[in-house]
């Protein structure tokens, strides 16, 4: 075995299984989000999780935990050997299934004497509080399904919570031992890193902990550049045109362009000629401009005394890439939306922005 200050290696698990991913929870609502995953193994319970909960219909929420999940690990406790078997019976013939059930027994000479009864008996038992190696030895020796050290724990009091998992990791893949090592007391995501990169055969997980394994910043920017993408291939313009018809005749006003711009939250608006025609496009930077020059009375002026000027188009079955496209090259903050050359409501830029 190395010794515990020597870097941990990566122990090979030499079946080649997957580590087992369980659940470290007892609420109803947790353990229903997790088990719509399809692919957690188990669940892990504690009684001080049951106390902390305020539980006190114990019997009754395992019987009902067991029925949620593919494994249930449940604590069965008691002074000798026989009165922890007992108590593991006890509990399976209120209702849990013995094959799907995995039975906690902190690690002692009875704990382990409990375990040896029941792994004979065809009971699953996991040897848990374990701190040493001494003790995962014991575990082994007895057949547990699961031996599990408390690595949080450990590593609060300032041992090397690590290094202990990498040696029961690698007596069990040394000596061909049945058991599988259980990383606990997971804290964080790179507890979890630990229990992979050290080969660790299961563990088990917070519902808070769980969440946070898919999540990556660059994931994030990435996922929103594809759905932007995606969103400029796939939609044309006439699924992103805002409804309002911003349209207005030139024989109509400054002011009651204004007022109509300011409804359709556009920073620009369709003048129409006397034939329907596109007479020119009306923005708020035209209006800041006569503003300077005329002042107030440009609000009175007709849109008709204004010179025309060719806007850009662009049809209502363009891609929105296309529309970003001229956005780009004509550096424009609005785009006159079009159907068979006549205009039927504009574009904005922030339309586009995914």
């Amino acid at each position: 075995m190395k010794n515990n200050t020597d870097k941990p290696s990566k122990p090979i698990n030499p079946e080649g299984n997957d580590m087992e991913l369980y659940l470290d929870s007892v609420k109803l609502k947790e353990v229903e989000a997790v088990q719509k995953l399809g692919f957690v193994y188990g669940l892990t319970t504690t009684p001080t999780f049951l106390h902390r909960d305020g539980i006190t219909d114990v019997d009754n929420t395992l019987v009902k935990l067991s029925k949620m999940v593919n494994i249930l690990q449940v604590e069965a406790l008691g002074d000798s050997a026989e009165l922890i078997k007992d108590e593991a019976q006890r509990l399976v013939d209120l209702g849990l299934d013995k094959s799907k059930t995995v039975f906690k027994i902190p690690i002692s000479m009875e704990g382990a004497r409990a375990c040896k009864l029941l792994v004979d008996d065809g009971f699953m038992v996991n040897l848990h509080l374990v701190y040493s190696l001494q003790q995962a030895y014991i575990a082994f020796s007895a057949g547990a399904t699961y031996v599990c050290p408390l690595v949080g724990r450990l590593q609060d009091q300032g041992h090397d919570a690590l290094g202990l998992i990498a040696d029961c990791v690698e007596a069990v893949n040394h000596y061909g031992y049945a058991s599988k090592v259980m990383f606990s007391s997971v804290r964080h995501p790179e507890h979890v890193k630990n229990a992979l990169n050290l080969g660790a055969h299961a563990c088990t997980i917070p519902w808070k902990v769980l969440q946070q394994l898919p999540n990556n910043h660059f994931t994030s920017i990435g996922t929103q550049q594809f759905e932007a993408h995606t969103f400029l291939m796939n939609k044309t313009v006439k699924e992103v045109i805002r409804p309002f018809r911003a349209t207005i005749s030139f024989e109509k006003t400054v002011l009651e362009a204004l007022v109509l711009m300011t409804q359709s939250s556009l920073g620009a608006i369709t003048v129409l000629g006397e034939q329907g025609n596109i007479h020119r496009i009306f923005t708020d930077g035209d209006l800041r401009r006569l503003l300077e020059v005329e002042r107030e009375a440009v609000l009175q002026k007709k849109l008709s005394s204004l010179p025309s000027n060719t806007p850009t188009c662009i049809d209502q079955e363009s891609t929105v890439y296309e529309a970003s496209e001229l956005f780009k090259t004509k550096k424009l903050d609005n785009i006159i939306v079009t159907r068979d050359g006549q205009p039927i409501g504009m574009i904005d830029i922030q339309d586009i922005q995914k």
